[in-house]
């Protein structure tokens, strides 16, 4: 027996709701690893136990097909679950609910007693033109019920041929529940994910867009690079060694023999190879291993040993269910944010059996910086060639990726140069972003000199409260600034009173006017600074001071030739 999570429950009452108040086509987006299969399969559940109806799931490749079918079997076994597939040789048409491929059913409908419900799965893959074979038997289905409903589900609102899934002249017109990977990552129901940046350094800046995706004879040159392919491969190997399962997304069959080699030299290891080339038994038994599963080699019982490492080309995006995976190399870059998210969804799974909550994601494509954090990922269209400008970009010292405002390096406090955007243009260096928003980093920094200036904000009114900014040098260049608040009322003015008590002088009272506060600075009755404990969250605009250590009353305040920080964009300030 299951249960739905919260958020299952809100999923499928949402699609009742939809069905009710509307006449167009739903569609549901929940991310990969968050339990999709449970939602389909109560909505399957219900359509037929409670309102009596008859239901047809529909994949795009018997793959999933086949799985849809297990899935459904395990979770409701008190269903009919009937497979109508050429590819796996079934053709069933009477039970209540049938999974089929599309390839195959698209012009027999015929077959078929009429269906109430029509769900399809990973709308994602079905490319504009594919939606002609799913209008051909709806239209089909339409006949024989004139009220049959249809439903898609998908781990992402894009398609990974690039464009929305939702529109009002598609195939699904409107999604009517989506929850986010970080919501689901803060709830614990699937594994957080971190990013580290490559020293290969492939170069993108002649890639050309075709059909919505980067040329793939442009991408196999520039990531086929002989220096490229090898520093990426000592990388994999050099950041998995304390890792268990390691799934290498590569450019083409060439190129993923190519790195599988480099990384069996390497590590010494085994690196399983799966193209589309590869068999259907040979595709299994690696992801079996991948699963750490025991594969019997002979008749005497000898096993394969667990697989480690995996290079595959445009296979493993879809269905993948290895819950182990604990890193994903991406050495090739797209277009498609769809395709993004599908890729590194595949270490989204948390994974009991081997301890595994969190993923790294190693991304030699520069597509993080393409698109951003992928749980803040907002395609309304996809990129035109000369809309490719990043997102992101790259902290030389630690190679973390972070968004183009942000000035200093969540990770290690680097701050970027004033004119960025003109070299960024001239940089052979890969970037590394957080890949999820919200990552929070601290950090603590000697206090060289603290300047104390009243402040006003930019065209403010005469009589409005001003504040005190007090900006900490940590070096000849950078900068923290915080700014308290006497004069203003409420949660301002008590953490003023609160950072009052803990630097001020005990005979000190508490000051009402910025002018005041900066007076008993310069009469040696505030404690100076020596160190601050500097806190970043990943999507925050601005760095928050959380912790200080501090001097004694009266030590040397000389004035230092520091160069003020103007990067801040002070009319944002709130006060």
């Amino acid at each position: 027996m299951y249960s739905l999570r919260p958020y299952q429950q809100e999923a499928v009452d949402a699609v009742y709701r939809f069905l009710r108040e509307k006449d167009t086509n739903p569609c549901v987006v929940i991310p990969t690893a968050g339990g999709k299969s449970l939602c389909l399969a109560q909505v399957a559940k219900d359509a037929v136990t409670k309102w009596n109806g008859r239901v047809l799931i529909l994949a795009h490749v018997k793959e999933l097909v086949e799985q849809n079918a297990a899935k459904l079997r395990a979770i409701c076994p008190e269903l009919k679950v009937g497979v109508y597939s050429a590819g796996l040789d079934s053709r069933d048409t009477k039970e209540s609910v049938v999974v089929a491929g599309i390839q195959s059913v698209y012009n027999k409908m015929d077959l078929f007693e009429p269906f109430d419900l029509i769900m399809v799965d990973e709308v994602h893959m079905v490319p504009p033109d594919g939606e002609g074979r799913y209008r051909t038997f709806l239209n089909a289905a339409k006949e024989k019920n004139p009220h049959v409903r249809l439903i898609g589900w998908t781990a992402t609102p894009f398609r990974t041929q690039g464009g929305l899934i939702c529109k009002p002249e598609n195939l699904f017109n409107e999604i009517c529940y989506e929850i986010g990977v970080k919501d689901l990552i803060d709830q614990g129901y699937i594994s957080k994910i971190t990013s580290k940046s490559g020293r290969a350094k492939p170069d993108l800046s002649n890639l050309h867009i075709r059909a919505g995706e980067f040329v793939a004879d442009e991408v196999e040159e520039a990531m086929g690079n002989d220096q490229v392919v090898r520093t990426a491969c000592q990388e994999i190997v050099y950041r998995t060694q304390d890792r268990k399962t390691c799934l290498v997304f590569c450019t083409s069959v060439a190129h993923c023999k190519k790195v599988a080699k480099l990384i069996s030299e390497y590590s010494g290891e085994e690196c399983a190879i799966v193209t589309g080339d590869t068999p259907d038994f040979e595709r299994a038994e690696t992801i079996a291993r991948l699963r750490g599963e025991k594969i019997e080699t002979d008749l005497f019982g000898s096993c394969a040993k667990p697989l480690k490492y995996c290079c595959n080309v445009a296979v493993m995006t879809t269905g993948t269910d290895i819950p182990g995976i604990d890193t994903v190399a991406l050495l090739r870059p797209t277009n498609s944010p769809g395709l993004l998210i599908q890729m590194i969804g595949r270490g989204f799974r948390l994974s009991p059996q081997t301890g595994k909550t969190e993923c790294l994601v190693l991304d030699y494509g520069k597509n993080i910086e393409r698109f951003g954090p992928i749980d803040m990922i907002d395609i309304r269209e996809p990129k035109k060639a000369t809309e490719d400008a990043p997102l992101v970009k790259e902290c030389p010292k630690c190679q973390t990726l972070v968004r183009l405002p942000v000035m200093l390096c969540p990770e290690c406090g680097f701050e970027f140069p004033r004119k960025e955007k003109e070299q960024r243009e001239h940089e052979d260096r890969a970037s590394n972003c957080g890949v999820i928003s919200g990552e929070v980093t601290v950090d603590e920094y000697e206090v060289q000199h603290t300047d104390w200036q009243v402040w006003e904000k930019r065209g403010a009114a005469p009589d409005a409260p001003k504040t005190v900014r007090v900006t900490y040098y940590v070096d000849m260049i950078h900068t923290f600034s915080e700014w308290l608040c006497p004069e203003h009322h409420g949660y301002a003015r008590s953490k003023f009173e609160r950072w009052w008590r803990e630097h001020a002088h005990p005979d000190c009272w508490h000051p009402n006017t910025a002018e005041d506060v900066c007076e008993h600075f310069f009469a040696g009755m505030v404690r100076p600074v020596r160190k601050i404990t500097v806190r970043r969250t990943a999507g925050q605009r601005y760095p928050e001071i959380v912790g200080y250590e501090l001097g004694d009353f009266g030590e040397d305040r000389e004035n230092n030739p520091f160069v003020a920080d103007d990067d801040v964009d002070y009319d944002d300030i709130p006060f």
